[in-house]
């Protein structure tokens, strides 16, 4: 498996595909991040066409195990962030 990019190469390539300089692009990735954070978090979802829908799951109270002591313990409810991927993404992926 191939090393994921960092924030520097992801800049850059989008930099390259968007014939711009590496600040405008480095503000377009802030920006995004903001919107999608900000919608997630406030209970809602984005849907990046070609890449998948990120959005917010509450997962209810339910009982886990402690892995060192084998313990029951009861865990209250909370929130995790989800994401499905598009077909699209899968097809390129996959074909």
């Amino acid at each position: 498996m191939a090393k994921p990019l960092t924030k520097t190469q992801l800049v850059a390539a989008l930099a390259d595909e968007m014939d711009t300089d590496k600040k405008s692009a480095s503000s377009a990735l802030d920006a995004l991040v903001a919107v999608i954070t900000k919608e997630v978090s406030g209970g809602g979802a984005v849907t990046m066409p070609g890449v998948g829908k990120i959005y917010c799951r509450e997962r209810p109270e339910r009982m886990v195990r402690n892995p060192a002591t084998g313990e029951q313990i009861k865990k209250e409810a909370d929130k995790v962030v989800k994401m499905t991927i598009a077909k699209a993404l899968k097809d390129s992926v996959n074909g």
